[in-house]
């Protein structure tokens, strides 16, 4: 997966970061999130094994709700449900914080008891759309507590740990990293990337 696989823009432009309907890989799509989409993501987000690694979350589905219709209107982000190929809503991924050709991605939830496939398949699609928009570089922070997904970003992505504190590990992947991985597990996702573009 290149950058060449992007719509047109200028090369001296950074790239944008937008809103898909979907992006589609061999056995999982993102799918934009939606205000109905409201109450699994709170749902998530309120699980116990879960919530201990998160910034607090209000229990208020209509705050959720709100936030979700912010983020309809918002410019410079992509909120994704993860789902099966039969549309069944499997977790959630944010990527966000744009700064040049690097992009900043987290939210990254996923139902209880999922095989360990659809984290990779999720973080490939990730990737793959991020790199289909143009972008060269990831960051993304984890609770140094939760060490179940701190340690699959380090032996899967060989993501570069650039600093720490207290609270977080925080971490880069490099363009170079970030194609290695695209061509590796390449069999888990569409060529060219299957991207359907939001409506609005």
């Amino acid at each position: 997966m290149s950058a060449s696989d992007t719509d047109s823009r200028s090369p001296d432009s950074p790239p944008q970061l937008r809103k898909a309907q979907s992006v589609a890989g061999a056995n999982l799509v993102l799918r934009n999130a939606t205000e109905d989409d409201a109450a699994f993501i709170l749902g998530l987000r309120l699980d116990p094994t879960k919530s201990r690694h998160l910034a607090p979350t209000s229990p208020s589905l209509d705050q959720q709700v709100e936030w979700m219709r912010r983020y309809a209107s918002a410019g410079d982000q992509a909120y994704f449900v993860i789902c099966d190929r039969g549309g069944v809503p499997l977790g959630c991924v944010r990527l966000h914080d744009p700064v040049g050709a690097c992009f900043c991605w987290g939210s990254w939830l996923t139902v209880s008891g999922l095989p360990p496939l659809v984290a990779i398949e999720s973080s490939l699609l990730v990737y793959a759309y991020a790199r289909w928009l143009g972008f060269e570089e990831a960051r993304f922070d984890v609770r140094r507590a939760n060490a179940p997904v701190w340690k699959f970003h380090e032996k899967f992505s060989g993501a570069e740990r650039v600093r720490e504190t207290e609270l977080d590990y925080f971490y880069v992947l490099r363009k170079e990293q970030i194609d290695n991985l695209l061509r590796k597990y390449r069999h888990m996702l569409t060529d060219p990337l299957a991207v359907a573009p939001a409506t609005d």
